[in-house]
């Protein structure tokens, strides 16, 4: 008897492939985590929400909107939140496409792009990256045509770590007709520190109507396992992508979390640093060891190894990264410990010892 079949575009999705285990979640640097745990009071406001989980969470998110409607002075109806922003994106790409239709993608980036896009039906046209592995948005906008829908630019790039420049995103966006949905991730924004790296935010406050920002809380703000993220939108934009989200995704203790989150910016800001200050001693001790190591501006570094991307992940052990077959290595930034243990192992691996 035949089995029910998926449409031909679902059937050909390679499943998501999530970062390799560790031994040790210490060593584990193949995720992007935050290797602090969460901020002071979260899981004390998160713990105490967990007597009524019986009910059903907010579904209006009336305190979560509210709390990023003060951190951002933006009104509420500006947000739309989801089981972290990889959900609002694909709430976005199936709001906007379907069959028939395209979405400009940078390649080599977020591994969840294509599947977003293969969900809804419609197709990727992925633009190589820069040698420097930035975002070559002339490109970009040249594969813009009158099927595209929505181009994605991620800033900073995962897993390559350069971000997109405010002018050049500025030139891309103008260039962009005003229908193409244009989606900023700016998912480890907290770590970026060039003052002149793109801002979603100023270019919706300048009036670019079409651009949608993704946030979330899973990066800097250290809540991976509770799955909240969010887009920042004009009002239509924002209330169409909630319209497509379903109800009740973000828990009550997901939601606690966030907001009391957002209240320890200070602290936020001192483990933030000390992210981005072990960012450059990975970047300094693998380029003093001979490595080519692009901008990193996220909480990881990339080394573009080719073909000997999954042997090398594999000399890594017990050190766990994210080998990308035929193309790099992504390795995240942990705690000093975890870092010079991999920094050890990357010096022996050009050794051959």
């Amino acid at each position: 008897m035949p089995a029910p079949r998926p449409r031909p575009s679902v059937a050909a999705i390679v499943a998501y492939r999530a970062g390799r285990p560790a031994g040790s979640d210490d060593l584990k640097l193949s995720s992007n985590e935050n290797p602090y745990p969460p901020l002071p009071g979260v899981v004390e406001r998160a713990a105490a929400i967990m007597s009524r989980v019986n009910r059903y969470p907010d579904a209006g998110l009336h305190d979560l909107y509210d709390a990023l409607a003060g951190a951002t002075g933006l009104p509420r109806d500006r947000f739309a939140a989801g089981t972290g922003s990889v959900s609002v994106l694909f709430a976005a790409i199936s709001a906007y496409c379907g069959p028939g239709d395209e979405v400009v993608v940078p390649w080599r980036s977020f591994e969840a792009y294509p599947l977003a896009v293969a969900t809804a039906g419609a197709r990727a046209v992925t633009v190589p990256l820069r040698a420097d592995a930035t975002h070559d948005l002339a490109a970009m906008a040249e594969a813009v045509t009158d099927r595209t829908r929505v181009v994605l630019v991620c800033t900073p790039n995962n897993p390559t770590g350069p971000v997109v420049t405010h002018g050049d995103l500025e030139r891309f966006v103008a260039a962009v007709p005003d229908d193409v949905l244009v989606v900023v991730d700016e998912a480890y924004v907290e770590f970026v520190r060039p003052e002149d790296a793109a801002s979603g935010l100023a270019l919706l406050a300048a009036g670019h109507e079409n651009v949608l920002v993704l946030r979330t809380f899973s990066k800097a703000f250290g809540l991976a396992g509770l799955r909240v993220g969010y887009a920042i939108a004009s009002a239509d934009v924002a209330a169409t992508i909630r319209s497509v989200t379903p109800p009740f995704s973000v828990t009550d203790v997901a939601q606690a979390a966030a907001v009391a989150s957002l209240e320890a910016a200070d602290e936020l800001g001192r483990r933030v640093d000390a992210v981005v200050e072990q960012r450059q001693v990975l970047v300094a001790g693998l380029r003093d060891q001979g490595w080519q190591v692009p901008d990193a501006q996220g909480n990881f570094v990339w080394l573009p190894l080719g073909e000997d991307a999954s042997a090398f992940a594999e000399a890594m052990q017990p050190v766990a990264v994210r080998p990308f077959a035929g193309e790099g290595v992504r390795v995240s930034v942990g705690l000093p410990e975890a870092n010079d243990r991999f920094l050890d192992l990357a010096a022996r691996w050009l050794t051959g010892r």
